[in-house]
């Protein structure tokens, strides 16, 4: 798993970005797939997870994640759903229940941890562009005040995703950000395809972190295209003409 040294160093908080070493799939899923939505065997799935929860000190019945839909839907929760088929629909979950730990699953799309140590409230996003530009971001740090956290104490911490350079796009998505604001033209450049475009979804989010005006935004780098044996990808796998692809997870607790 990848840690932040800047969430690494509050007291009382864990967390992960857990890459696709150290699980027990195999095939496409080779090895530590958390997608409970891929057709990977549960068994295999429901043991990655347990790995996954044990390495942030919570039982396996305490790691939780949402039914994401790539939209702007943020749950406050204190407690865990009664089954992995009755997760509710949302990208992102925030917590102030010490032992339960809450993550979002990625392929590519930009997961984003959040802490404020001084009010002991944490949560995570599963931002891709949809879910960004619908202002997940935004709704997180909302639901993370309703809880007593002051955006100014904000940390926020961007794991793996795709990177600009591996992130072709068309004229139409293009089209779309330019229609937004005009700042937009600053993620884009030119691809070697004619007409179409290399996004920064990683600036982007940067970005909206930025101007939400949260403490402080950390970003750990890593390409999930680019690096096959560390990360799962889902633009990767449709290249390569795969029937799946596995999914990480990317996790956050308070400590009991």
């Amino acid at each position: 798993m990848l840690q932040s040294h800047v969430l690494s160093a509050l007291s009382g908080i864990r967390h992960a970005f857990f890459t696709r070493e150290g699980g027990v799939s195999d095939g496409v899923y080779a090895s530590l797939n958390g997608g409970t939505g891929s057709h990977d065997r549960p068994a295999n799935v429901a043991q990655n997870r347990a790995r996954m929860a044990a390495a942030l000190g919570v039982a396996a019945d305490q790691f939780i994640t949402p039914y994401q839909v790539h939209s702007p839907d943020v749950l406050i929760v204190d407690a865990p759903w009664p089954s992995s088929q009755e997760r509710p629909r949302a990208d992102a979950l925030v917590t102030r229940r010490p032992g339960l730990a809450i993550g979002v699953s990625t392929a590519d799309c930009g997961p984003v941890l959040f802490a404020d140590q001084a009010a002991q409230v944490v949560g995570a996003a599963h931002a891709g562009w949809r879910g960004s530009v619908s202002g997940v971001l935004e709704a997180t740090i909302a639901a993370m005040e309703r809880c007593g956290a002051e955006r100014s104490r904000i940390i926020a911490v961007m794991g793996p995703m795709i990177r600009q350079s591996n992130y072709e796009v068309g004229p139409e998505f293009v089209a779309r950000f330019e229609a937004e604001s005009d700042e937009n033209k600053r993620f884009f450049l030119p691809a070697a395809r004619a007409g179409h475009a290399l996004f920064d979804l990683a600036g982007y989010i940067a970005w909206r972190l930025a101007r939400a005006g949260i403490g402080q935004v950390n970003d750990l780098g890593h390409c999930t295209y680019a690096d096959a044996l560390r990360f799962f990808s889902y633009r990767r796998s449709t290249h390569r003409k795969e029937a799946d692809y596995g999914r990480h997870i990317n996790a956050i607790a308070l400590e009991n």
